[in-house]
C-alpha cells in the first residue's frame, strides 16, 4: 500500500498553545514539526516519553547532559555540508536564470526594438509568401 501520512487533530487550551508556540519558536521550526517530533519520538521509544522542562531534570538529577548529545559521523556532516553548498549554488544558478529572463522579457517588452509585428492570423489571410529576418 505504501507509506501514507494520516492527520491528527486535536483542541488544546490557550496557555498550552502559546507554550507551544514558544517551544517551536525557541527550535526555529513550525508548531507541526514540534508535534512530528514529538509522535515520532513517542512511537519510536514504544510510549516510553515524558516532556519535563530542562531546568527540573537538571536539578533533580543533577544530570549536565540534558538535552541528550548524539554523535555525528564526519562523512554525515561533510555530506550535509557539501549538500548546502550544492543547494546554495543551485540559488545562485536560478536567481541568474531569472534575471536573465527579466532580460529578456524588457527586451520582449519595449516597443523600440520590435520592427514590424506580423500576426500570423494576418498571414493566413495573404497569398503573398512573407519573408521573415
Amino acid at each position: 500500500m505504501g507509506n501514507k501520512n494520516k492527520t491528527i487533530s486535536f483542541r488544546v487550551n490557550e496557555e498550552a498553545f502559546d507554550a507551544l508556540s514558544e517551544i517551536a519558536e525557541e527550535r526555529n521550526i513550525s508548531l507541526s514539526a514540534v508535534f512530528r517530533d514529538y509522535v515520532d519520538s513517542l512511537v519510536t521509544h514504544d510510549g516510553k516519553v515524558r516532556v519535563v522542562p530542562e531546568d527540573s531534570t537538571r536539578a533533580r538529577d543533577g544530570d549536565d547532559d540534558f538535552p541528550p548529545t548524539v554523535e555525528v559521523s564526519k562523512s554525515f556532516v561533510r555530506e550535509h555540508e557539501r549538500l548546502e553548498l550544492e543547494a546554495e549554488h543551485l540559488r545562485e544558478q536560478l536567481d541568474e536564470q531569472k534575471a536573465y529572463i527579466d532580460h529578456l522579457r524588457s527586451q520582449t517588452d519595449s516597443e523600440d526594438e520590435i520592427g514590424d509585428v506580423v500576426k500570423l492570423e494576418e498571414l493566413d489571410d495573404d497569398d503573398e509568401p512573407y519573408q521573415l529576418g
